[in-house]
């Protein structure tokens, strides 16, 4: 449950619906569309990242780092042991272990209640109000505070809070509640902005990994 969690997390934003402009903040919606325009000029980008998750109970459970690389509605996710490639159409699971290894594949479906980096650049329009509720420091550097809360109490992701860089407005890290009162926190290490990226870079390869399982779902 929590690596599947994990895998559906990721940044950035675009547009935003007219009914969730009248709900929301205007200063947030005008901080958020300076990063949404940011975003939409970039050719690709590629990202390490510092995870953790943590729940009220339990405390801190996991904190690791990943690799994540985005263009258009292509992407590609490195964790431990999990690789997610994403060509907008088909997505492969790819699960290396110990014990086995083995590559699951599925249709890309629109599913509104799912993160990922494919579809956060509209999962903001269905569903979530906006409020700027504050500033702090990412790493030294001066942000804005965001909090995105959820209009459906079912909904998988109940608040999001985004810290975004002042100046350049970009994103400097995230929280993110679930539905089971847990917190997953992502931090950026390093951001490679405007990053050309081939088509096939998102594709996962079957000759090259030929001690992998393949368990097609499509």
């Amino acid at each position: 449950m929590l690596s599947k969690k994990i895998i559906t997390i990721i940044l950035l934003f675009t547009s935003f619906s007219n009914v969730l402009l009248a709900q929301s903040d205007a200063s947030a919606v005008k901080i958020l569309s300076k990063v949404s325009e940011n975003y939409k000029k970039l050719n690709g980008f590629t990202g390490l990242f510092e995870y953790s998750y943590s729940t009220e109970d339990e405390g801190l459970i996991q904190t690791n780092t990943g690799n994540v690389t985005v263009k258009g509605e292509k992407y590609r996710l490195t964790l431990n042991d999990q690789e997610i490639f994403n060509d907008g159409k088909t997505v492969w699971t790819l699960i290396k272990s110990s014990k086995y290894k083995e590559v699951t594949i599925n249709n890309v479906e629109d599913d509104a209640d799912e993160l990922t980096p494919s579809n956060v650049y509209n999962i903001y329009k269905k569903g979530y109000i906006s409020k700027l509720i504050g500033s702090s420091e990412i790493n030294g550097v001066p942000a804005h505070e965001i909090l995105l809360t959820a209009e459906k109490e079912n909904a998988r992701f109940k608040k999001i809070k985004l810290y975004i860089d002042k100046a350049k407005n970009e994103i400097l890290a995230w929280e993110i509640k679930d539905d089971v009162v847990g917190t997953f926190k992502y931090t950026f290490k390093e951001l490679n902005p405007n990053v050309k990226i081939v088509d096939d870079y998102f594709v996962f390869k079957a000759s090259e990994n030929q001690d992998v399982e393949v368990i097609d779902l499509r």
